[in-house]
């Protein structure tokens, strides 16, 4: 059957989004010429919506002569219709994994790291906006603290010690927006072109790009069931930097255990480097305990990171940096360079959230719902695969990966993905050469997950 999301809060009728896919799936050459369409009943019950409405959407597209009726035998794709575009090649396929907004659609993507943007309290959200815009000094709303605002920075401080044990004062945050700039600002103070840095593999695709453009030579280290292991580093290395996630690693999910920290800690001293603590979706934690910041063994050479693009919305463009003293007013000046400062309305709105409690209660309903989705997924993946599937990671965070019996996903195995309608980025674009599939889930509804593990079992097949 045709997938063919209808929303449901759309001022657009049901019938014009139901023309609008199927024109796209036309013109895109997705329905091929002389490919008969479903039966407007069975199309009407599958998307719970009146046989009349699909009869009138197929009637549109046969007058617009997109389709044409055989009588007593349904509807079929007109000849010379498709608009086919080249096929992007590998490259772009990369690319298309960063942004799903190059993602065909109708495609159930898997790679789309979004959080459930649909649960987000957006009148609560407004009236925190809409007092901050009423409350702000007038000089706030000209060219603001480069630091950012003293507000949030103190409402930080008690967040951060709540959540993560990490314990600092006002003076040593960063306002940024969102965690790669705050990424790029410690690249830009301590990497230099040939400079060596450390990263775990896999890791993000995104992370190499960042210190890539910044010159620094990027060294990796394979992590395993206890993340990054210091005990692999060669004794006399000599890095500038060590980017390490601790709290759980991207994409395998792995927890650092304390014995690993302490030794961590305890190499950056001696080798006079920085460790970078990348606190990505720490924050939704399932079937392990919270774990508590890198940044209390070793205060003077950590740099934590943190976003607030999965627990609000990726738009709002909001993260923090806790810096060591001697590190502050470089970061800082480097941010007046960059943007000057982050919106300071969004700012005062999410000291609000944070001083008010409304962001833990959030990030509380939002765990119980990708728990309930994690587990919705996994259960997919199982009866559709049975024993030949491996799933792991997903005892926090908003992804988990699948391996299947050691397949290994190609680029032709990741374009067969999606001529099946779904699309997930294997492990080895993060780095490490292996199968397996990250499936992100927290985007994701219910329905669309179960779509897309029977999408992937229609792939798989193929292969």
């Amino acid at each position: 059957m045709l997938y063919i999301p209808l929303d449901r809060a759309a001022r657009r009728t049901y019938t014009r989004q139901i023309y609008y896919a199927l024109r796209r799936k036309i013109l895109a050459g997705e329905l091929a010429a002389g490919e008969a369409l479903p039966p407007y009943r069975e199309l009407s019950r599958e998307l719970g919506v009146s046989k009349n409405t699909v009869l009138t959407a197929y009637d549109m597209l046969t007058a617009d002569g997109m389709l044409r009726s055989a009588a007593g035998s349904g509807f079929y794709v007109e000849d010379g219709v498709a608009r086919r575009a080249p096929a992007p090649s590998p490259a772009e396929r990369h690319a298309a994994a960063m942004s799903d907004r190059t993602i065909p659609d109708g495609v159930i993507n898997f790679d789309n790291g979004q959080p459930a943007l649909e649960l987000f309290p957006r009148g609560k959200w407004n009236r925190a906006v809409s007092a901050a815009m009423l409350d702000i000094p007038a000089a706030a709303l000209g060219y603001d603290i480069p630091q950012g605002r003293p507000e949030l920075r103190q409402a930080l401080c008690g967040y951060l010690r709540r959540t993560q044990g990490l314990v600092c004062g006002p003076e040593r945050i960063l306002v940024t927006s969102g965690a790669k700039q705050a990424i790029s600002l410690a690249a830009e103070c301590l990497l230099s072109a040939g400079r060596e840095v450390w990263i775990e593999d896999p890791a993000p695709a995104l992370l190499r790009q960042l210190l890539s453009f910044h010159g620094a030579r990027a060294v990796s280290f394979p992590v395993d069931g206890g993340g990054l292991d210091p005990a692999s580093f060669p004794p006399d290395g000599k890095p500038a930097l060590i980017v390490v996630s601790p709290a759980r690693q991207f994409p395998t999910g792995a927890i650092m255990p304390m014995k690993r920290r302490a030794a961590l800690a305890e190499f950056a001293e001696r080798a006079g480097a920085y460790l970078l603590e990348d606190n990505f979706e720490s924050e939704f934690n399932y079937d392990a305990p919270p774990v508590s910041s890198l940044y209390e063994l070793a205060p003077e050479r950590v740099l934590s990171v943190g976003t607030f693009s999965k627990v609000l919305y990726p738009s709002v463009r909001l993260g923090y940096l806790a810096a060591p003293p001697e590190l502050t007013a470089p970061l800082c000046e480097r941010k007046r360079l960059s943007d000057h400062h982050t919106n300071p309305v969004y700012q005062l709105a999410l000291a609000s959230f944070l001083s008010d409690g409304t962001l833990e209660k959030h990030i509380r309903r939002m765990k119980r719902e990708y728990r309930a989705r994690r587990d919705h997924l996994t259960d997919c993946l199982r009866r559709q695969f049975g024993g030949g599937v491996r799933v792991s990671g997903g005892a926090s965070g908003m992804n988990l990966v699948a391996d299947f019996d050691g397949v290994r996903f190609t680029d032709e195995r990741v374009r067969e993905l999606l001529r099946c309608g779904v699309y997930a980025a294997p492990v080895e674009r993060e780095g490490r050469r292996t199968g397996g599939l990250i499936l992100r889930y927290a985007g994701l509804t219910k329905d669309e997950l179960t779509c897309g593990a029977e999408r992937l079992k229609a792939a798989m097949d193929r292969f």
